[in-house]
């Protein structure tokens, strides 16, 4: 009988079914979970945080693709929120839209980038990330204006510290470019039937289910080899 291995899970695509609404069996498979669940993504900080504390789980997240990681009651910055709402303004001037018509939650509370709706102008918004040495990431919700080398696989290396685990303990599940690094750092990887190709090509097993559905899957099979 082998532990359950601890987890680190996207949220979009990953924990939610077409719809984007958080699949209800994502509860009982994490409350359930004994080992440590790590929610990693490229919502704004306290999304993953209130998450967390509705699922009645410790609150251990990667936000922002790296840029906020929270573990063991400490939080960590790494991004450049400044420098890339300076960008997105630039972007703007030039004519671009951010996209978020109304009140713009996407943006209110994040710390460390800047989201952009999938309908913009992606090749204006390229070109002006590349004047303030930024960078643009498709996680297939949104365009991310970030800090270049900050990734969620160097928030798992950082949970992973905080939390005496070994990088190599954690299996991570995921659908998009941004989980890549993830991949790259965990000892094991799953990418779910609907992820993109750079997702699909990382990882070390692709599911035949989609979102929730092969998220289940996994978690289940790993359960079993626990009993």
């Amino acid at each position: 009988m082998t532990s359950e291995p601890p987890l680190v899970l996207d949220i979009d695509g990953t924990l939610t079914d077409g719809s984007g609404r958080l699949d209800p069996r994502v509860f009982a498979h994490l409350q359930a979970w004994t080992a440590p669940v790590v929610l990693a993504t490229g919502k704004a900080f306290p999304y993953p945080v209130s998450l967390c504390h509705y699922l009645g789980i410790e609150p251990t997240v990667i936000a922002e693709n790296g840029g906020v990681v929270l573990a063991a009651g400490a939080v960590s910055y790494q991004g450049d929120r400044e420098r890339a709402q300076a960008a997105a303004d630039a972007f703007v001037e030039r004519g671009g839209d951010l996209g978020w018509d109304g009140f713009d939650a996407v943006n209110e509370w994040r710390r460390t980038e800047i989201a952009v709706n999938l309908d913009a102008d992606e090749e204006l918004l390229r070109e002006v990330a590349a004047k303030f040495d930024l960078e643009v990431v498709d996680t297939g919700y949104a365009y991310h204006l970030k800090t270049p080398d900050v990734e969620k696989g160097d928030g798992l290396e950082a949970v992973a510290e905080a939390l005496d685990r070994d990088p190599d303990s954690f299996v991570a599940i995921g659908d998009s470019e941004n989980d890549v690094s993830t991949f790259g750092v965990a000892g094991w990887s799953y990418a779910v039937a609907n992820a993109d190709a750079a997702a699909r090509e990382a990882a070390d097993v692709v599911l035949d289910e989609s979102y929730f559905d092969g998220t289940a899957s996994v978690l289940e099979e790993l359960g079993s080899r626990a009993e």
